[in-house]
């Protein structure tokens, strides 16, 4: 699937998959110098990119693993989404959950994006529900006794 995207800024870089087969393409700050983030706070990193995603697939901004585990930062909002008539900026809002501040230098990755279907749908209020087995058992309810 071909997907355009618009560079916003000249240093920009374009998305990259890591690897043949991997789900998600890097996303990359585009930043001057560095953004230092503070423990326990957030900011937000422009990527210096827009896309054009076609309509019914959306974009979804995960955390790169290794960013989370060797500095801590991961997105702020867990799993960003970028709706398919979103033509702004691609921007992530990364949390530090460590206990020492952290810089993110320009070029550098900082999350990645999925893109996948989705489905629009049509709720219809009903007066009930089907049964399932479950029911309505909540958090962990389905776990072992």
């Amino acid at each position: 699937m071909k997907v355009n995207i618009k560079k916003l800024n000249e240093k920009a870089i374009v998305p990259a998959y890591g690897s043949a087969y991997a789900a998600g393409a890097d996303l990359y700050a585009c930043v001057d110098g560095g953004v230092t983030i503070a423990p326990h706070q957030t900011a937000v990193i422009p990527t210096g990119i827009a896309i054009e995603l076609p309509v019914g697939y959306a974009g979804f901004i995960y955390a790169r693993s290794g960013l989370a585990t060797k500095k801590g930062l991961a997105p702020a909002n867990k799993v960003g989404v970028i709706d398919c008539d979103y033509r702004g900026e691609v921007k992530v809002a990364l949390h530090n959950h460590s206990e020492a501040p952290q810089t993110v230098s320009g070029g550098e990755r900082v999350a990645q994006l999925v893109i996948a279907p989705y489905i629009t749908a049509e709720f219809t209020v009903a007066e009930e529900l089907s049964e399932t087995a479950r029911g309505a058992g909540g958090f962990g309810s389905t776990g072992s006794k």
